[in-house]
């Protein structure tokens, strides 16, 4: 008896057209399948604020890895003017090493782009925005880093911002960095810390 071979039809996935943010947010939120949820992400930054929904899409711990590395994929591909490059930079704060680590592989991608708001929290007066940008720095690994991070100390007077960039420039600095990182014991007037710090950070550059 001859063998009958069955055509089978192949089902296409459709998917609907979003007119505004909030249908592409509802149809993320209530599908739970990949396919779904990676069609609305991608959807979502064609409008006003949809870059920032995926940023809070990181910050949920239950939305699980791969639609996070789809997140951070879609901002990663967006125009840097476009992008929510502050509210990515937020996400270094968190705890979750995973999600820290797909934000800066985002910042590094946006190249250049985050130089303008690193400089902007290194010169102003919030401490903490100041050691902020200075993880930021090591994190990323920007071509300017070092150069920026001694600019930096030749003129910070808060000793944990000092010591913050001291602790990297251990990683980066260069032997012609040396005298500067010496002058700091004095600047600040010989703190233990201070001496600590800068001590082994000559001998990690030294090597």
């Amino acid at each position: 008896m001859a063998l009958i071979k069955k055509h089978t039809i192949q089902e296409v996935a459709t998917f609907p057209k979003f007119e505004t943010l909030e249908e592409a947010i509802s149809y993320f939120e209530i599908h739970d399948a990949f396919e779904e949820r990676k069609y609305a992400m991608d959807e979502m930054v064609k409008f006003p604020g949809g870059a920032l929904y995926l940023v809070e899409i990181l910050k949920d711990i239950s939305t699980g890895k791969a639609v996070d590395a789809e997140a951070a994929s879609t901002l990663s591909l967006m125009d840097p003017l476009e992008a929510p490059i502050e509210a990515v930079m937020e996400l270094l704060k968190l705890h979750n090493a995973y999600i820290r680590n797909l934000a800066i592989g985002v910042l590094q991608d946006y190249g250049e782009a985050i130089k303008y708001y690193i400089v902007k929290f290194l010169i102003g007066d919030d401490r903490d925005l100041r050691i902020f940008a200075i993880n930021v720095l090591g994190d990323v690994n920007f071509p300017e880093s070092r150069d920026m991070l001694v600019e930096l100390l030749e003129s910070e007077s808060d000793i944990n911002v000092a010591m913050t960039a001291v602790d990297y420039m251990a990683e980066i600095g260069q032997p012609e960095d040396i005298p500067l990182l010496e002058s700091l014991k004095a600047h600040f007037n010989h703190d233990p810390y201070v001496e600590f710090s800068v001590d082994n950070a000559v001998r990690m550059i030294r090597g």
